[in-house]
């Protein structure tokens, strides 16, 4: 840098000579010379000065290349020691630094890019102050089937209640939403967080679908609770086998009239306990003991005209409307037909149980399919559910209903997962129920 400096002080110290010199021909009256000297001296000057305005020129044209990021011109050197030579070596040189640290931060991102789009969590990242979505990935086009998102806002035709829920996120902690879709409802773990930069304030948001995962861990803790409730069933049943004993004991001793009484109430209390300790077990053995699911072809139409069949003396004697809704008749799905009937009827009979006190009891069951999936519904116009009983209802043994064994319901969810399906409710008091069967078609 300090030689290229000398090299222009020098050039303009000979000019200015140069010209001290003309001007001393003129005074001398050497008129020819002077001009001669003159127009060697301007188009020399010229020539250094085109010279200079090129490298402007290059420097300008350089400039707006780093501007655009454009790092693929390269400058030819003819002559490696001049001023021309040095600043395009340092031009390279400076394309070769950034052409490595754009490929770097290019594999970076497509390394990053690939790793976001393999996680099974969705990821949406939009500007906050514009709603601009920057990016997505593909778990999120997937779970929300929204191919493209231009903006945040765009969500509310599609997904309205998702978009009201990641709007409204409280940023930094972790929340538990249930959302309806299409296919039904899911819950969602979401988390927010929030960055600025020179460009704006940007928020990411996750979504995990955690429906699957609360639905085989809930499962799982339930097949461990029957079997340890099991084993307790078996302790409670020893004292009536000691009961038992002593009145045959008692018995075979023989016995008095004034024991009569007391082996009667013996035999009564055995009675009673036993067939409590039996509904009580079988119970349990129907949530605990259902098997795989054998798959078969079933027409949509066959299942629910044999359904009907069954429950049409009852329907008729309650007095209530059920009605069947089939567009397309040639539907199949491919279940157990066993496993399926039984949570259809399950879920018919809780319907009638709805329905019981309404002036018009109606039920219906349609068949209809949506994207990829089959889905089975049956709705009410009963008294509906609250929240909280929508949210206990697949529990095992819990119930509205006073002679009820809270089994149905859970034994139908348990069917629906063995599937790898599941079962929804939607519902409002006052308004009717409906639960929907989803199958993968």
């Amino acid at each position: 840098m300090g030689r290229l400096r000398d090299f222009f002080f020098w050039k303009i110290l000979l000019l200015l000579s140069a010209a001290v010199g003309i001007a001393y021909l003129c005074f001398l009256k050497w008129y020819l010379l002077a001009v001669v000297s003159f127009v060697g001296l301007f188009l020399l000057a010229f020539r250094w000065f085109g010279k200079q305005r090129k490298l402007v020129g290059e420097v300008l044209d350089f400039s707006e290349a780093v501007r655009y990021r454009d790092f693929t011109r390269r400058f030819v050197i003819k002559h490696p020691k001049s001023t021309e030579g040095r600043l395009f070596a340092a031009f390279n040189n400076i394309n070769e630094v950034y052409k490595r640290i754009s490929m770097d931060k290019e594999i970076q991102h497509q390394y990053l890019n690939k790793v976001l789009n393999m996680l099974d969590s969705a990821i949406i990242f939009y500007q906050e102050d514009t709603g601009k979505v920057m990016w997505i990935n593909e778990a999120f086009k997937q779970l929300f089937r929204t191919p493209h998102v231009g903006n945040i806002r765009g969500l509310t035709k599609r997904q309205p209640e998702l978009y009201e829920k990641t709007i409204h996120l409280k940023l930094g902690k972790q929340q538990v939403e249930s959302i309806s879709f299409a296919m039904g409802k899911v819950k969602l773990l979401m988390h927010g967080s929030t960055f600025s930069t020179q460009e704006g304030t940007f928020r990411i948001v996750v979504y995990q679908n955690i429906s699957e995962a609360i639905d085989e861990t809930e499962t799982k803790a339930w097949h461990k609770l029957l079997r340890v409730l099991t084993h307790e069933i078996m302790n409670s049943i020893a004292p009536i086998s000691s009961l038992a004993e002593t009145l045959h004991a008692r018995l075979e001793q023989g016995y008095e009239e004034e024991d009569i009484e007391d082996i009667k109430l013996g035999i009564y209390t055995i009675k009673r306990r036993s067939e409590g300790l039996l509904q009580f077990a079988k119970s349990y053995r129907l949530i605990n003991k259902v098997d795989q699911p054998n798959f078969v072809d079933i027409q949509l139409k066959m299942l629910f005209e044999n359904i009907y069949q069954l429950l049409e003396p009852t329907l008729l004697q309650k007095n209530i409307d059920l009605d069947i809704i089939l567009k397309d008749t040639r539907l199949v799905l491919r279940a157990d037909i066993n496993l399926v009937e039984q949570a259809l009827i399950n879920l018919l009979l809780n319907a009638m149980e709805a329905v019981k006190d309404c002036a018009e009891p109606y039920i219906s069951i349609a068949g209809l399919k949506r994207d990829d999936h089959l889905f089975i519904k049956i709705q009410d116009n009963g008294r509906g559910m609250s929240p909280d009983i929508q949210e206990q209802i697949f529990t095992p043994f819990f119930t509205t209903k006073k002679s009820g064994s809270g089994v149905g319901l859970t034994l139908s969810k348990q069917i629906m997962l063995l599937h790898k399906g599941n079962l929804f409710v939607e519902s409002e008091e006052g308004k009717g129920s409906t639960f929907s069967l989803q199958f993968l078609s």
